[in-house]
């Protein structure tokens, strides 16, 4: 028998599964509340609560992870990346992807190596993943006197 936190942790996780597989459509608030059958404010809640960011914040995570691997292994413009991975504006995903990876898109191919040596998938998401400490580092340096 499941409990009722159970059953809105499995829709939550199905709103998030739409999340990662739809990430460059327009997702709205109201549209992943209708996938976990809970109102968009409980559902903002409980995403928050449950994965420890808003699922606006999260989306934003997920389109940028994308875009470091299309910068780490294409060659394609910065707004082709930009449009690919839902981003309507190149000024909100340079100024999302410096807030996230701490460097600007052109900044981050860049310092691409030249040479990429096979490394298993799983391992390379684990470190190329963004974290929030990067953003709470940069804040908290502009803060100091």
């Amino acid at each position: 028998m499941t409990t009722p936190r159970q059953r809105s942790n499995r829709a939550l996780l199905r709103a998030r599964d739409v999340m990662d597989r739809c990430f460059a459509d327009e997702l709205d608030v109201a549209a992943l509340a209708a996938v976990a059958h809970v109102s968009p404010a409980h559902f903002s809640r409980s995403f928050k609560q449950t994965f420890g960011e808003t699922p606006h914040r999260y989306l934003q995570r997920r389109r940028v992870e994308r875009a470091m691997f299309l910068l780490r292994t294409t060659d394609d413009p910065v707004t082709g990346i930009c449009v690919a991975v839902g981003f309507a504006s190149l000024g909100t995903f340079s100024r999302t992807f410096r807030d996230v990876v701490g460097t600007s898109p052109s900044d981050y191919r860049a310092a691409r190596p030249a040479t990429q040596q096979p490394v298993p998938t799983c391992f390379a998401l684990s470190w190329t993943r963004p974290s929030s400490r990067a953003v709470s580092e940069k804040h908290a340096a502009a803060s100091e006197p």
